[in-house]
């Protein structure tokens, strides 16, 4: 059996979170058509690890690192009954590390630095049609609340 290390992301992974988010990105790109084309990035990598409302994890099994995903406080809407959440984001894991719990273990962990941070609602947002991110996210509590819809009116 793998031991599996979680830990904050440094700038020496960069290389490694750079090849996820494409990973991120290509694994998006089947279930919305909006999205650029590539050369595309959806994250400013260095800023996040630098961040001090940001928790940039990674997982590790033997020096390697085989997945990510982070949290950042946001400003909750004015009417809801907590102030602040956290957005959790940059979920990927290394293909060939999938189905070994690894993003319940970075989930985890993210939950409890929000603990640590008064934070009591975690938030994601995932695609409609990503059953296997959908199932996921549901095995480790999440639950369904919204729908966003959206409609293009125009080429622009």
């Amino acid at each position: 059996m793998f031991q599996v290390k979680i830990r904050p992301a440094t700038t020496s992974d960069l290389p490694t979170l750079l090849r996820f988010e494409q990973g991120v990105i290509n694994a998006e790109r089947p279930f919305d058509q909006l999205i650029k084309p590539d050369p595309v990035h959806y994250y400013d990598i260095k800023e996040m690890i630098r961040a001090s409302h940001i928790e940039l994890l990674v997982a590790e099994i033997d020096g390697q690192v085989v997945g990510s995903g982070y949290a950042r406080i946001e400003k909750a809407k004015h009417f809801l009954k907590h102030p602040l959440h956290a957005y959790l984001g940059f979920m990927y894991v290394d293909p060939l590390f999938r189905g070994k719990g690894i993003n319940s273990k970075i989930i985890q962990r993210l939950k409890e630095w929000a603990i640590s941070q008064n934070i009591s609602e975690l938030r994601l947002d995932v695609y409609e049609g990503n059953e296997p991110a959908i199932k996921a996210y549901e095995k480790v509590g999440f639950c369904k609340q919204l729908i966003n819809m959206h409609m293009e009116v125009g080429k622009g």
